[in-house]
């Protein structure tokens, strides 16, 4: 191992048992703070990797997250909510998971030492050249996700590795590296503090900023979410009545009718 694994770094802070709540709060949040000046370091990196993958796109290419335990969580959740944001079809930004959809709610126990089984369950999509496989792993060595990498980049996939260990085999593996540093965990060894933080900015970013790449945003309005409750009935009224100049009452009938933002603007505006 010719890297420095600073995931696994002694904390900043010891007898943490000894703090009173407010400094064990205080510390944690100390510590956050380090994370979005980590993940702006990284954005030459997250915005290669957002205009390759909207290229793909364009040609009917998906993107891919693949992960373990709480990276793998990250993915799954960062993908979820695309359809309903976005009015993507599911299967455009796919999340998948060591251990399978079980291992969203309960750890599976060894799951992530196989170095099989990611291209197994990629293979399951009929994956081919105009997909993108970003692998998510703090530690930047999970065997789930190396080999998934790996395999992926062997048959002509674009691929990037999301990690917290610069130098790590996973960066080493990817086309495109995106090492977000964040330092030792408050908790010795926690990577779901500061480092999945981190991973959820970095995916929040890569997602929307895809998005807004390939025209699912306009203005600053999510004119394609699903208008699946009273909620997003609401605001997307709201965004015709000040897109259209019109009242409450005529842009609800309207969104009914049309049943999208961007449907009702294309129609009615000029």
């Amino acid at each position: 191992m010719d890297y420095k694994k600073i995931t696994e770094n002694p904390s900043n802070y010891d007898n943490l048992e000894q703090m009173d709540t407010q400094n064990i709060l205080e510390n944690i949040n100390r510590e956050d703070q380090k994370v979005a000046d980590a993940v702006a370091q990284v954005i030459p990196q997250i915005s290669e990797l957002v205009n390759a993958t909207a290229e793909r796109f364009e040609r009917g290419g998906r993107l891919f997250y693949i992960g373990a335990g709480t990276s793998g969580r990250l993915g799954i959740l960062d993908a979820s909510e695309i359809p309903p944001t976005y009015g993507m079809p599911h299967d455009r930004v796919i999340g998948l998971i060591a251990g399978g959809d079980k291992a969203i709610r309960k750890s599976v126990e060894f799951a992530e030492d196989s170095t099989i089984q990611a291209w197994e369950d990629l293979k399951e999509f009929d994956i081919n050249q105009n997909d993108v496989v970003v692998g998510i792993a703090a530690s930047g060595t999970t065997p789930y996700v190396l080999g998934g990498i790996g395999q992926a980049k062997a048959n002509g996939l674009l691929t990037a590795g999301i990690t917290n260990n610069p130098g790590s085999p996973l960066a080493t593996e990817s086309d495109i590296p995106i090492e977000v540093a964040v330092g030792p965990e408050f908790v010795t060894g926690s990577t779901r503090m500061k480092s999945g933080t981190s991973q959820k900015l970095v995916l929040n970013m890569i997602s929307t900023a895809l998005m807004i790449r390939i025209g699912r945003v306009k203005g600053n309005k999510m004119v394609n979410m699903q208008l699946s409750n009273n909620k997003l009935m609401d605001r997307g009224t709201r965004f015709l009545v000040e897109e259209l100049e019109m009242d409450y009452e005529e842009a609800e009938k309207i969104l009914k009718k049309y049943g999208s933002v961007k449907k009702a603007i294309e129609a009615l505006k000029p």
